[in-house]
């Protein structure tokens, strides 16, 4: 049995090599970047300074509410080496963005159909795999997600935990920055540690705070409130307010049976905000100015050099 993971192994390094190969005597004709003219998704990561408090199932719930009112929505599961957002919503995906890199796939062969018409890209390790590849084999792979994300209006970028530099490349390109916290003494100070850790990157938008699972409207403010406060007064630093996402027994069962709360209970107090959160991320995509593609200045960001 132990030889058949080493099999596997050879066959997809094989597969790379020839891959690699073959893009490394492309022709460097075509420019790298795209052009800022060009159609491109509005782009959100929602990260949090510690798990457990929900992101991947609000990303996901967000997406589909995005894509149920008629806007084409692409989620990526950053969560490099823990992504679930497949488990979330009831898909089966073997393929991931590692088999890209390895050239076993490309990237629109592992693409999965989620609910409300949004599309899934299973995101495994593959995205932190890209920085040892050789250069034109970056240049191919990140091609592709440029590709993907100029056919949508949305990419909705589920990202790791906490401040790593893989999870800083993410959020540095983004169009909007959601964090996520919970009631808890230790989810609000982790996420501080977030914001702290952003402040020290220049350009970046205002990181949007967003307390879920909260008791009621008044404790989310609260806190809200609390954590703009510090880091105005010791970050010298600015926290939006993306509003809350209430306690809800609706999200617990919808977990539990693999279906987002937004479509299994749309009524439910947690789907309405959501909803309401949905159109708040419409409304900024509607004030920002265009920029170039996210994978664009993922590729270029100082944090890949680091």
């Amino acid at each position: 049995m132990d030889s058949i993971p080493s099999i596997r192994g050879e066959a997809m390094h094989d597969q790379a090599q020839i891959l690699r190969g073959l893009m490394e005597q492309r022709s460097e004709a075509a420019p790298a970047d795209s052009t800022t003219a060009a159609p491109r998704a509005h782009t959100v990561t929602i990260t949090s300074g510690k798990g457990g408090v929900g992101k991947s199932n609000l990303a996901l719930n967000l997406a589909i509410a995005l894509g149920k009112v008629g806007h084409s929505v692409c989620l990526l599961d950053a969560n490099l080496g823990l992504g679930n957002v497949d488990l979330l919503c009831g898909l089966n995906g073997y393929w991931n963005l590692s088999h890209v890199i390895s050239g076993a796939r490309t990237l629109r062969e592992i693409l999965l159909q989620g609910p409300a018409g949004i599309q899934v890209i299973p995101g495994a390790s593959g995205l932190q795999d890209v920085a040892d590849c050789p250069r034109a084999a970056q240049t191919e792979i990140l091609a592709q997600l440029e590709e993907l994300e100029r056919s949508h209006e949305f990419l909705i970028i589920d990202t790791g935990t906490g401040i790593h530099r893989s999870v800083r490349q993410f959020v540095s390109a983004a169009d909007m920055i959601l964090i996520v916290t919970t009631p808890e003494p230790t989810s609000i100070a982790d996420a501080y540690a977030t914001i702290k850790s952003l402040s020290a990157c220049a350009g970046l938008p205002e990181p949007q705070l967003l307390v879920n699972q909260a008791d009621s409207p008044e404790q989310a403010r609260e806190i809200i409130a609390r954590v703009q406060h510090t880091a105005r007064t010791f970050l010298y630093a600015s926290v939006g307010s993306a509003g809350f996402v209430p306690r809800d027994p609706a999200v617990v069962q919808a977990v539990n049976q693999r279906t987002p709360f937004v479509l299994q209970s749309p009524d439910a107090p947690a789907a309405r905000a959501v909803e309401q959160l949905a159109r708040r991320v419409i409304n900024l995509s509607h004030r920002q100015t265009v920029h170039s593609p996210f994978f664009s200045r993922f590729r270029h960001h100082p944090e890949r050099a680091a």
